[in-house]
């Protein structure tokens, strides 16, 4: 039996989040370009270094990045749209990233199933000359440090292609493609390269049989240059397509035995002798310890039918943190089940060492004692098992249906104004919350200053002239982070930070008990924020389905158990906040798409829970509460009627950088609430004008009745400058009382 073992990528932002700190430090020119790049060299080495000393056989590289790795392939194919032609060099990428003045960026998405967000990119007949020249760099950097374990990592040009927005057929454009990926193993070869990853996620969508020839004309070329290929799929199993994509023409094919149903497929069609499997059997997305238990029985159902295995995580290491054993503050009995990306390299190669007969049963005993510990520590609560138990169809419905609540709810003008929810977080802001945590100011003094900050908040949006306010979240480091941390179940830890997009980083919180409410989690900030103002002030939110996603949920209950305990303590919180004088509660699920599987067979099962789980938030309360949501970065058309479901009064989206896309699936569909058009990006620092936020709106009218659009941002404000956030709220304001001008002119 031949056992290798493998990685298909590494956490790319720094132990101690350099990338981010020097992407800000560059873009506020205090860093040159330079030592912007050599930052993340150090960490990419420091990186192949850790895999290296694990003892890992073949190890990814290729996959760090300034900013988006699907942007870095846009640039070394030559997939540049006309836009930014003119542009070269970081300025180019990071005008592709983040939009320049009259330059409208590249949209953004998120990466399959995933929190991370990825920038799609656009495709047309004029390709751009390739440049393959940082990718050899880096290959060559590699391979002084790793020898011939360094295994490139290519993104693979058919998920590339259908991750994409194109103005032709894929079957028009994947021929001159393919050539560029020729191009690039072509320039690899003379570099003595062992094996080459191409990451094919896309293998595991449930329309894939429709592109087979597409695959197998693509891959016939691709494997004529020489250099062997690993087939890389991950995120669910490969379904009906599977007996033809395991005879593409590669040398390995990695499956994820993680998600999905891989095990069963390989089991009823066997696998090619001639072809290395990869096993995908430790979960690269989650961070609870491996349970051998578990997982010995799959690598023995795997072994009598292939004896060539490459034992690797399920998908690149990536989604979770470095180093479990760096949390210090977390109780013992939870820290020793936690597994991050250097325990995962262990547990790889554990299982490996298994597999090939030599004696780990100590290192498998200290695992199962850590389990039995842990178990201890964390028992159910019977409190809440009752709760859950209880619970009828009342809890999900409102008492009165859409059409009737409504007139009942605050009249406000044609097109009103609002945001997300959250403002900059300054660093003020930050040095705040940094003294009350290590105790150089009493919760007095933080309360304090906090409270001097909503004022400040509310003072600018009444000046900018929005009809609905927030009190700007200044209190909240995250908007799941925030209320795990108010509920008992949550743990947190202190380095566990993954990227989300370019330099936002987030820690997602873990979830490891059963989930209580212990106190009101945001009515104080409400109340302060609500004295200020005669204006209405939202309370915020954020949703059960999204606290799951954003989260390392439990392994030993389901995602919907865990959701509806979220929802009952969210429900609590509702009821608080209408007491303390709520007319409008935005409860925030971003995530809801995100969620869903990969496989339009399963997204029913998941879209049941998952709309319920926001339904029992919200079914408390009153008709004249106004109930607001907020999506952004997802396509909703094929769930449109899943959204309706949701049964919130208001709907805000992201519109800005989908060419109105996301507000033509809602109205195609026949959305019949009211709909907040996102028309204003907020993660490009370039500040729209108010002509060009009509011309958006103007777009919105053409689509939707008047009395159903509101008008915002396309998500919070957490990451702007107050100096960019300011003048594009007074434009945005301005352009809708504008419109209001031209539809009472025009008598609509």
């Amino acid at each position: 039996m031949s056992i290798q073992t493998a990685t298909l990528g590494y956490p790319r932002i720094g132990k101690n989040r350099e990338v981010k700190k020097a992407l800000e430090a560059f873009w506020s020119e205090k860093l040159d370009a330079e030592s912007l790049w050599e930052t993340l060299r150090q960490v990419e080495e420091t990186n192949w270094q850790t895999q290296r000393e694990a003892g890992i056989d073949r190890i990814g590289i290729g996959d760090a990045t300034l900013y988006d790795s699907v942007l870095d392939w846009s640039i070394y194919l030559g997939l540049i749209p006309e836009r930014f032609r003119h542009l070269s060099g970081l300025e180019q990428y990071f005008a592709m990233a983040r939009g320049k003045e009259g330059i409208p960026a590249l949209e953004m998405t998120k990466w399959f199933d995933t929190n991370y967000h990825y920038l799609v990119p656009e495709i047309s007949a004029q390709l751009q000359p390739t440049d393959f020249n940082p990718v050899l760099a880096t290959v060559k950097r590699a391979q002084q440090i790793l020898g011939k374990r360094a295994t490139p990592i290519i993104l693979g040009p058919m998920t590339l292609l259908r991750l994409s927005r194109l103005d032709m057929p894929i079957s028009e454009i994947i021929r001159p493609l393919c050539d560029r990926y020729v191009n690039l193993l072509q320039a690899l070869k003379p570099l003595d390269i062992e094996e080459v990853q191409i990451h094919e996620p896309a293998l595991v969508l449930g329309d894939t049989a429709k592109f087979k020839d597409d695959y197998e004309s693509t891959y016939a070329s691709l494997v004529q240059v020489g250099i062997p290929l690993d087939l890389v799929t991950y995120f669910d199993d490969l379904g009906e397509s599977y007996p033809w994509v395991i005879q593409l023409p590669v040398a390995s094919i990695s499956l994820d035995f993680t998600r999905g149903r891989n095990l069963e497929q390989l089991k009823r069609h066997g696998f090619p002798s001639d072809k290395r499997l990869g096993v995908g059997i430790v979960d690269g997305r989650n961070i609870w310890q491996i349970r051998p238990d578990r997982l010995l029985p799959i690598l023995d159902d795997i072994k009598p039918i292939t004896s060539n295995l490459s034992i690797q995580p399920s998908a690149s290491l990536q989604f979770v943190p470095y180093d479990a054993t760096r949390e210090t503050k977390l109780p013992e009995p939870l820290r020793n089940v936690l597994s991050f990306a250097e325990q995962k390299l262990q547990e790889v190669v554990i299982l490996a060492q298994t597999l090939q007969g030599e004696d780990r049963r100590s290192q498998l005993q200290d695992i199962a004692t850590g389990q039995t510990a842990f178990e201890q520590f964390s028992p159910p609560n019977t409190q809440v098992q009752q709760q859950l138990q209880s619970l009828n169809v009342d809890a999900f419905e409102r008492s009165l249906p859409y059409a009737q609540r409504q007139p009942l709810q605050l009249q406000l003008p044609p097109f009103p104004t609002t945001t997300i929810g959250s403002f900059p977080q300054t660093s003020q802001v930050r040095k705040l919350r940094r003294q009350w945590k290590r105790g150089e100011i009493t919760l007095a003094d933080y309360k304090k200053a906090i409270d001097a900050e909503i004022a400040q908040c509310i003072r600018y949006q009444e000046e900018a002239g929005l009809d609905v306010l927030v009190h700007g979240e200044f209190e909240r480091t995250d908007m799941v982070e925030f209320f795990g941390q108010q509920l008992q179940g949550f743990a947190f830890t202190q380095h566990g930070w993954v990227q989300s997009y370019g330099s936002r980083y987030v820690r997602p919180p873990i979830i490891y008990g059963d989930v209580v409410r212990q106190a009101p989690m945001t009515v104080r900030e409400f109340k302060v924020a609500q004295s200020l103002t005669e204006k209405p002030i939202k309370g915020m939110l954020t949703g059960p389905v999204t606290m799951i996603n954003w989260s390392y949920p439990r392994t030993d209950i389901s995602r919907q158990e865990q959701a509806f305990q979220i929802a009952l303590a969210l429900r609590q919180e509702v009821a608080d906040l209408e007491a303390a004088g709520a007319t409008i509660i935005q409860i925030d699920e971003p995530a809801l798409r995100e969620g869903l599987p990969l496989k339009s067979e399963r997204w029913q099962d998941y879209l049941s829970w998952a709309v319920d789980a926001f339904r029992l938030s919200a079914g408390i309360a009153k008709p004249q509460t106004q109930i607001h949501t907020h999506m952004c970065y997802s396509e909703f058309g094929d769930i449109i009627q899943h959204i309706q479901r949701l049964d919130a009064d208001v709907l805000s989206i992201e519109n800005s950088r989908s060419n109105n896309e996301t507000l033509f699936e809602i109205t195609n569909a026949g959305y019949a609430h009211q709909v907040g058009n996102g028309i204003y990006d907020i993660h490009s620092p370039v500040i729209p004008t108010t002509e060009h936020l009509l011309e958006q709106l103007r777009t919105g009218v053409a689509n939707l009745p008047v009395e159903q659009i509101w008008v915002n941002p396309d998500c919070g404000l957490k990451t702007r400058h107050w100096d960019e956030v300011i003048p594009a709220l007074k434009n945005m304001v301005e352009a809708a009382k504008m419109l209001r001008e031209e539809i009472y002119a025009s008598g609509k």
